[in-house]
């Protein structure tokens, strides 16, 4: 019975925890240790070092020590398990920094994991930089991964900053952390994600000509504020100062496989009211072939590049079954990609320089999340009714400021055909994108959250989204609970807003 009552008694403190980290609905907090890691190959110079060590600490992160090869902790965090090993022969090293050789990234990783495990409390935040060449960064994935296994950062905000260091890098990775140092010493109050967009939008303006296409990947289920302010506080600042132009007008185009699709129409119907009293012209298209999708896109870009006025965005809903890699599949059964059909968007002449939003109720994959959370047995959880889980690839926010490379899953950087597109897909890669007969958490919580405040931020209402789909899983008090985290993949060159506002509000 001690053991019932004990393990009863750290369950809820682990959920209280957890809870706690989005007490405030939307909003982060994260009063608990910030630790940060930076790994850099070896041709990083140390005053690049130092400006990132600068940006850690202007955004409250713990100050480093050194250990072994000086390798970034928090001087609140025992040591590491085991020595580090050596830094190879040219490596330039900093306070924080571990300089080593890409097949290092990963090891580096799972001790910084290990060693936030066996810290035995919360972790307030995590913050990753990885400064390497571009065909080392494509390792991130793996190490987003790896982070995403520690328990003491369960339902904790995880980044990921991804710098290159090759030659002729936009943004160069010693400006960039520079002008990121210096706009958060300015703006407290603004999330990360307002910080890194305006950082953008100045990089971009100074390397005109360049090919400049950062990407950001999130699954925050909240507004992720680091300054030394409560992030739901008065904000006496102005917001991100580049913002597009929504004066024009603005298109929508809604394809939807509701054959087999259980819930659909529900789906079909809420966003189709949304777009309306949004303002948008909106097309809308049943269960469309593979075909068909291809060929609704093409039509539809044309009709804007033929509008005599201005178009100032374009919102684009695709709601179908997907295939194990992502694909759409038509009421045909067979398969469309992605890629092409953003593609086809992205070379809208009328649409150059503006925002160009997709959003994907689609499986990308076969696997069922089951979440990680606090470990108990199942009766444990009935009695408290408590959340069993939270999406294992929730509250993640992976930032590619300069990565070449091709991907058939989404915007890719570098590509300045990509640049000003939202996409928001219904469930990280790989895995199932959930729907009842009421339609899907994605969807029917977009349209719930896009109505009650249509004059925030976009990219920040994203974040509130995910929430909000995670809570109706928890909501369920299912033991046997999978989940979807809702994943907002953008390359930004401005915020997607207007005067503090997306779109137009309803009337």
């Amino acid at each position: 019975m001690a053991f019932l009552v004990a393990g009863t008694l750290q369950v809820a403190s682990q959920v209280a925890d957890a809870q706690e980290s989005l007490g405030r609905k939307g909003k982060y907090s994260v009063k608990d240790p910030r630790v940060a890691l930076a790994l850099c190959s070896p041709e990083v110079s140390a005053s690049t070092a130092a400006l990132l060590e600068g940006v850690f600490q202007t955004l409250g992160f713990e100050s480093c020590r050194r250990q072994g090869a000086s390798v970034q902790v928090s001087p609140h965090l025992p040591p590491l398990p085991q020595p580090l090993p050596s830094a190879p022969p040219g490596a330039s090293l900093h306070s924080g920094w571990h300089s080593l050789l890409p097949q290092g990234f990963r090891g580096e990783l799972t001790r910084f994991r290990e060693q936030l495990d066996a810290h035995g409390g919360s972790v307030g935040c995590a913050f990753v930089a990885l400064v390497a060449r571009p065909w080392q960064l494509r390792q991130s994935q793996q190490l987003v991964r790896e982070l995403s296994r520690c328990k003491a950062l369960w339902g904790r905000p995880k980044v990921f900053l991804l710098l290159s260091s090759a030659p002729g890098a936009v943004p160069e990775p010693g400006a960039f952390l520079a002008s990121l140092g210096e706009l958060c010493g300015r703006r407290p109050h603004w999330s990360l994600l307002q910080l890194l967009t305006e950082v953008f939008s100045r990089t971009a303006e100074e390397s005109a000509g360049a090919a400049y296409c950062p990407v950001l990947r999130s699954s925050l289920r909240g507004a992720l504020c680091l300054g030394n302010v409560e992030p739901w506080g008065p904000e006496p600042e102005p917001g991100p100062s580049a913002q597009y132009d929504l004066s024009g007008a603005r298109a929508a185009l809604l394809l939807a496989v509701t054959q087999g699709r259980l819930g659909a129409q529900h789906d079909v119907e809420a966003l189709e009211g949304l777009c309306q009293a949004l303002g948008f012209e909106t097309t809308l298209r049943t269960d469309p072939t593979a075909q068909t999708f291809q060929e609704e896109m093409a039509q539809f870009r044309k009709r804007l590049d033929a509008h005599r006025g201005p178009v100032s965005c374009a919102l684009v809903a695709l709601m179908a079954h997907g295939g194990p890699q992502g694909q759409l599949l038509g009421a045909d059964g067979q398969e469309r990609q992605l890629e092409v059909l953003v593609q086809e968007l992205s070379h809208c002449g009328a649409l150059r320089g503006r925002p160009k939003i997709f959003l994907l109720q689609a499986c990308r994959g076969g696997h069922r999340d089951a979440g990680v959370g606090p470990a108990a047995l199942p009766w444990f959880r009935r009695w408290l009714r408590a959340p069993p889980a939270t999406p294992s690839q929730a509250d993640v926010l992976h930032v590619c400021t300069d990565v070449q490379g091709r991907s058939s899953r989404g915007p890719t950087p570098r590509s300045p055909n990509q640049a000003d597109v939202l996409m928001v897909y219904a469930a990280a890669e790989g895995c199932v994108a959930y729907r009842d007969k009421k339609g899907s958490d994605f969807i029917q919580t977009l349209v719930e959250v896009l109505r009650a405040d249509p004059k925030a931020d976009l990219l920040e209402l994203m974040t509130e989204v995910s929430w909000g789909v995670v809570g109706v899983a928890w909501g369920e008090g299912l033991d046997s609970a999978f989940f979807s985290a809702p994943v907002f993949c953008s390359p930004p060159s401005h915020p997607f807003a207007e005067g503090g506002s997306p779109l137009p509000s309803e009337t």
